[in-house]
């Protein structure tokens, strides 16, 4: 594999399984010095600092709730100081609380909000400053195809999704003169913990919509990642790229 990132250092949030796990061990494969954070979890996430060194990668696992601004400043502080900067960050930490809206509680609304949209604001904004010093940086966040149409029962990870999106531009819009390119990856149907939870009739529901006519692996999106964090995407600016195997092309 080509080590195209060599020298570079990496922050992933959720690195500790599913698609952030594949992101990390993509990167530290590819030459960077991964830092991934995981709000629990400690076992898996020690199991993807193993994986990266089976692919020949260096990373580090760190605990970080990121709806706490104080404990995500302090991380990205100690990435650039121990790691002498920052030059990629991945946003794709999250959860999900689903229920139809007449029963959903106000509390699981405000803690997908905080987690995905509000947490990778506060990733971002930490990042951003070291970033643009340097006049140089990659920022990814991880949305979903749920932002591009409604999933009955996710009101509140559809419009944390969504938000994504949006920020994702307007961040592309604030920090490219600066140096820094920010872009969005929409997965579709994922082979995660998330989907296996699916019953039986839903997934094979859900393939019959898909093109390709089967769910994704979480190392094909990762591999879209490391392609737009890395030189061969210097051009690529606030754009969403959706890794859905054809699910929304056919949504009209």
């Amino acid at each position: 594999m080509e080590r195209n990132l060599e020298g570079r250092v990496a922050l992933v949030t959720g690195g500790s399984r599913g698609i952030g796990r594949a992101v990390a061990v993509e990167l530290a494969g590819r030459g960077a010095r991964v830092t991934l954070t995981y709000a629990r979890g400690e076992e898996e996430a020690a199991r993807t600092v193993e994986l990266a060194g089976q692919r020949g990668g260096v990373a580090q696992a760190r605990m970080c709730d990121q709806r706490d601004s104080e404990a995500v400043e302090e991380l990205v502080s100690e990435v650039v100081e121990g790691q002498g900067g920052l030059d990629i960050l991945v946003l794709n930490a999250g959860v999900t609380k689903d229920q139809y809206l007449m029963l959903m509680a106000d509390d699981d609304f405000d803690r997908v909000i905080d987690t995905n949209l509000t947490g990778a604001f506060r990733f971002a904004k930490a990042a951003c400053r070291p970033m643009m010093m340097r006049r140089s940086g990659a920022i990814v966040t991880v949305s979903s195809v749920a932002a591009l149409f409604g999933v009955a029962g996710q009101v509140n990870y559809c419009a944390s999704k969504g938000g994504l999106v949006a920020m994702t531009r307007a961040l592309a819009a604030e920090l490219a003169p600066k140096g820094v390119r920010v872009n969005a990856v929409l997965p579709g149907f994922v082979e995660t913990d998330m989907t296996a939870k699916l019953p039986r009739q839903v997934k094979r529901q859900s393939a019959e919509r898909i093109l390709l006519g089967r769910f994704g692996k979480v190392e094909e999106v990762a591999g879209v990642v490391s392609f737009l964090v890395s030189d061969a995407a210097s051009y690529i600016i606030g754009q969403s790229i959706v890794v859905d195997g054809g699910l929304t092309s056919t949504v009209s």
